[in-house]
């Protein structure tokens, strides 16, 4: 097994390079979050909640919610300081098995989400071209894959740079967004009434008020991206706190400017009825020119998530390959501190999964297991202060346990409405779990530990 020390030396297979700091990690924290969702999920949210003011509060306690994520997964990662994300802290507190399950379901969960990205991606570039012609979505969202991992497999210094600069670019275009909306828009501004039609029973507010907050969390989704570099960060325990609270608290006041922004532009009836509020805004701001606004704002944004997850899924599969869960391949690492296997394998299957197209109950199925993922890290969190209580934890989460213990309650919450939103694919991840055991003692067969 690779040391913390070994990882800071350069030159063999099994190395990582301990080169990044605070600025990549506020870079990966916003650029693997901040997507599409904060311009197509206001309207849905609107629809179900009716209500400026709730549907601000959802928003602020989405943000909450992540912050109460990062507090705990701040004390893990900064306890383990090592590449592999939520692997590393499952396999640690539950043995090989838990980590297995773990460690492939966050693989797959986010593999699938770089190739349904990626699709989103081949289909604005082919609407802002104009292109028609038979396999154009493909082409693109193949071509855009193949950039990034060659400017990945270059190596880390190219990888972090085209994570900041992207991510700067994403919030500079958002925010000139903002700023037009309120320079330009505001027409229907006086008569925007505060509330429209809300649901009749308390009972159905609170079903309502769930189901947005799940499409919340959505768009949050990716605040923990930075656990996955603590290897490579010249000091994770300080650089990973503070990028996984600065990045949230960045992402909540471009949320809530963005939501304030649509708002002002759209009456709230038109903003509940709106699939794409982004694009309907803009629209009535700029007029014809404004459908290519707001796709090169997608585009934009999108590139920033894919080249994130570019980054974060071979770091997954290294850990894997480091505990014989994987080939030992995976734990290849080329002179500019990208495993370049554990790449090759992540953008292969992203391109057959995006080429396919039809991986939807795929992608449900891992989202079931993201919910579980993060009631397990939380238990995780309370089993290793019992079991290892003598291990240095650069940070240690605020408010334990009453804090973690808020953080699980929300995620069994969010785990039970999953389950009643999406009952097949909720089905098929316990089918999926009933044979991964057999398939872990294959693994453990076939890739031994090195």
């Amino acid at each position: 097994m690779t040391t913390s020390s070994d990882a800071a030396q350069v030159g063999t297979s099994h190395d990582l390079l301990r080169i990044l700091g605070v600025g990549f990690g506020l870079a990966i924290v916003i650029g693997g979050t901040v997507g599409v969702g904060i311009l197509r999920s206001p309207g849905p949210i609107a629809e179900q909640l009716g209500s400026v003011w709730l549907i601000m509060l959802a928003w602020v306690l989405g943000g909450v919610y992540a912050l109460l994520g990062a507090n705990y997964l701040c004390e893990l990662a900064t306890m383990v300081p090592k590449a592999g994300g939520y692997f590393i802290y499952a396999h640690r507190a539950y043995g090989s098995f838990g980590g297995f399950v773990v460690g492939w379901s966050d693989f797959l969960y986010n593999n699938l989400g770089l190739a349904f990205i990626a699709v989103v991606f081949g289909e604005y570039a082919v609407s802002l071209f104009g292109l028609e012609f038979p396999g154009a979505r493909v082409l693109f969202s193949i071509s855009v894959l193949l950039l990034l991992t060659l400017l990945n497999w270059i190596g880390l210094r190219s990888g972090s740079a085209t994570q900041k600069v992207t991510s700067v670019l994403k919030c500079l275009a958002l925010f000139a967004f903002v700023v037009a909306c309120f320079v330009y828009g505001g027409q229907a501004s006086h008569a925007n009434p505060i509330s429209v039609a809300s649901p009749a029973t308390p009972i159905a507010a609170l079903v309502a008020f769930v189901l947005a907050f799940q499409l919340v969390l959505g768009t949050y989704d990716g605040w923990h991206s930075a656990i996955y570099f603590t290897e490579e960060d010249t000091n994770p325990g300080q650089n990973v706190p503070r990028a996984m609270f600065g990045g949230i608290l960045l992402i909540v006041v471009i949320y809530l400017l963005v939501n304030a922004a649509l708002l002002y532009v759209l009456p709230l009836d038109q903003l509940a009825g709106s699939k794409f509020a982004g694009g309907d805004a803009v629209n009535l701001i700029f007029g014809s020119l404004g459908a290519k606004i707001v796709t090169v704002l997608a585009l934009l944004s999108l590139i920033g998530i894919m080249n994130a997850l570019l980054m974060m899924c071979p770091r997954m599969l290294l850990a894997l390959g480091r505990e014989g869960l994987f080939t030992t391949k995976a734990t290849e690492v080329n002179e500019g501190g990208t495993p370049v296997f554990a790449l090759a394998f992540t953008v292969t299957a992203a391109i057959i999964f995006s080429s396919i197209g039809t991986f939807e109950i795929l992608l449900a199925v891992s989202q079931f297991f993201a919910v579980v993922i993060t009631i397990l890290l939380i238990v995780s969190l309370f089993i290793l202060r019992r079991r290892e209580p003598e291990l240095h934890r650069p940070y240690r989460a605020k408010g334990h346990p009453i804090a973690p213990a808020i953080m699980l309650v929300c995620a069994v919450l969010l785990f039970f409405g999953y389950i009643y939103s999406n009952p097949y694919p909720s089905l098929y991840a316990l089918a999926v779990l009933a044979v991964s055991y057999p398939v872990f003692r294959l693994m453990r067969k076939t890739a031994p530990l090195p």
